[in-house]
């Protein structure tokens, strides 16, 4: 419908008419009033927090941005059904009415945030900085633009960000987990298990006849829908990135060579060393420590007499930025290959370091990264060029004409995908290809339909245009069509039942005093050993069903779980269970402790939140939720 008023109002005729039109519209706000003509304003409200309203449109743009951070991250498009399932959908909800209601308490508090601090802010984020390491004014209007913001509704976000944070950080003031409680974690966390286990797949379920076509069609009729045609659209878009329009620009030498100088410390690789530590609580036994292993003890042993794993003493290969503890990096760095520090005082106890390889600072030529230099450059640059197509892209758009008229028009190449599902697959079942990394244009254009005129889709600090110009709707298939799927799953379902059965029979056996070797050689089969695995183990022949099985079964009883695949079962006995002693001096505890630290915070923050909601009170549409969310489609 917009895209007719668009055409009609393009030429003298159209344009005097809607003029005509639109005078109407104004002449009946003066008569009757600006009320009457929008009676139904509530309808699009989604939440409201006290006195604070969350728009439909406003929660589509957080929850569409939300899915399209995620698509990125999982380098697919991720479908409104999948976010339904993950919780996407409430999780958004819930932070956008917690942040209404912290706004809400900062204006009841009267709490302020300097226009000082909120422009140090600005000048220090990292995402408005240009080339040459400093705050760009014209790279933070193109970002904050990409993103629907201009500039005076940026600080006032920011300044309700800080606020925000002002408020969580007084609530959660003088938190910190007990001791107890990081004990029992860490023993939790640490506990380890041995277990034997043996494999039952495809070759202990014995022959698998195929099915009679009875058969077949009966199990057919009985999963139609698991085999069901899903619908498909054919679409259009065209990508207008400053990574795409910067291929288009040329820079010179010169330019590429000042910004060369200009960051050449930032352009090398640093110093590395392969650095070792262990942290001890006082500085007595470190230096008992460090008398051993100049006696000629190793670092490694004394390592294990400690009780330490070789992840809790090793750092890798590390820059000096890389080493959280100053005093522990300035000690690793002033040694030579092979040697041991004295104890060092550092801010989780006295280290005692060890290096080994180093690898020393590369300065690379102006050649070997002109190239990229050149390229980052250009990107720079194109930002501007992208808001100029930007401009006459949504004229063109404007004007009535499609994507991929508008893109030609512009010299622009747009994209088409002839048929593709809501999961990003083509008819032939394979993965479509052409379509950025990242990009979330399939569910995006599920959530639209042939003729409607899509906003574009802010993507890589750019736009993406998109149509959809047909629809194939779902349809159940045929057993012709599918019987060889159907065939396989069957088979599949055939193996899964007898290696279940017997699995069940081995345990059976196991429990009444059998010996796991011998119902492994009885199955064709052989024993394997997984020692101190623990809870969050990942290992290339035990899967994670079992593991989670194994730790929820007592020392010596047995048990089953699933395999790796659908032909896999696993049989198991539990060996040997030890926790290994908490030393509360380790980083890894640290660690913990700080995990604990954020927890407590975020359930102190999320109670303090809730009292605020409903105190103030909070109400939800369900209805404009459902339809922003695609759970009533």
């Amino acid at each position: 419908m917009l895209r007719g008023i668009r055409k009609a109002s393009s030429n003298w005729l159209g344009k005097t008419i809607m003029s005509i039109v639109m005078g109407v519209l104004i002449l009946s706000f003066a008569v009757w009033g600006i009320a009457d003509i929008f009676k139904g304003f509530g309808q699009s409200t989604l939440a409201k927090i006290g006195r604070t309203e969350i728009s439909t449109e406003q929660f589509r743009q957080l929850y569409t941005e939300k899915l399209q951070q995620l698509g990125r991250q999982f380098g697919r498009p991720l479908t409104m059904d999948q976010a339904r399932a993950f919780g996407l959908d409430r999780q958004v909800l819930q932070q956008t009415i917690a942040e209404a209601a912290l706004d809400e308490e900062a204006r009841r508090m009267g709490l302020g945030q300097s226009d000082a601090e909120i422009m140090r802010m600005i000048y220090s984020d990292p995402n408005f900085k240009g080339v040459a390491g400093n705050f760009d004014p014209a790279r933070f209007q193109a970002t904050i633009r990409q993103f629907g913001f201009t500039e005076q509704k940026y600080i006032a976000e920011q300044r309700r960000v800080s606020l925000r944070r002002q408020i969580a950080g007084t609530v959660s003031a003088g938190l910190e987990p007990s001791k107890v409680l990081i004990e029992a974690l860490s023993r939790f966390q640490n506990e380890q298990r041995t277990i034997d286990y043996v494999k039952l797949d495809a070759a202990q379920a014995g022959t698998i006849e195929p099915p009679s076509p009875e058969t077949l069609a009966s199990y057919f009729e009985d999963r139609k829908t698991q085999f069901r045609a899903p619908e498909y659209r054919k679409i259009s878009f065209v990508a207008v990135t400053p990574e795409e329009v910067g291929k288009w620009s040329e820079v010179s030498d010169e330019d590429a060579r000042k910004i060369f100088e200009q960051n050449r410390g930032k352009l090398g690789t640093p110093e590395k060393r392969q650095v070792s530590q262990m942290i001890f609580p006082n500085a007595e036994e470190a230096a008992a420590a460090r008398g051993r292993l100049a006696g000629g003890m190793s670092f490694e042993d004394l390592a294990k007499e400690r009780g330490l794993n070789p992840s809790d003493v090793d750092l890798g290969m590390t820059a000096k930025s890389g080493i959280l503890d100053s005093a522990v990096a300035d000690a690793a760095f002033s040694l030579p290959s092979g040697e041991i520090s004295q104890p060092v005082p550092g801010r989780f106890g006295v280290a005692v370091v060890k290096i080994g390889k180093i690898e020393p600072a590369v300065q690379p030529s102006f050649e070997s990264v002109a190239a990229n230099l050149k390229k980052d450059i250009a990107t720079e640059r194109a930002r501007a060029k992208v808001s100029d197509l930007h401009n006459k892209m949504e004229d063109e758009r404007g004007g009535g004409a499609g994507v991929i008229e508008a893109a030609q028009k512009l010299g622009l190449a747009p994209v088409t995908i002839d048929a593709v599902d809501r999961s990003g697959r083509l008819l032939n079942g394979q993965p479509v290809t052409g379509i950025p990394r990242g990009l979330d244009v399939v569910s995006q254009a599920f959530n639209s339909n042939v003729g409607v005129d899509n906003d574009p889709i802010q993507f890589n600090g750019g736009y993406v245009w998109y149509d959809v110009l047909d629809v194939i709707p779902s349809r159940e298939r045929t057993l012709d069509e599918v019987k060889d799927q159907v065939e396989a799953k069957w088979r599949d379902d055939q193996i899964t039942t007898r290696l279940r059965a017997k699995a069940t029979e081995m345990v059976q056996k196991l429990d009444q005093g059998g010996k796991l070797a011998d119902e492994a050689v009885a199955a064709g089969s052989k024993v394997e050993t997984a020692k101190d695995v623990r809870r969050d183990a990942t290992l290339p022949g035990l899967p994670i069903s079992a593991v989670t099985a194994a730790f929820r079964t007592p020392k010596d009883a047995v048990g089953q779980s699933a395999g790796a695949g659908a032909n896999e079962w696993i049989v198991f006995r539990v060996t040997d269970i030890s926790v290994p002693p908490v030393d509360l001096a380790s980083d890894d505890i640290k660690k913990l402790k700080d995990t604990l630290q954020r927890g407590l915070t975020d359930e102190q923050v999320a109670q303090y939140v809730s009292k605020i909601e409903q105190t103030i009170g909070t109400t939800i549409n369900k209805a404009a939720f459902a339809q922003v969310t695609g759970a009533n489609n």
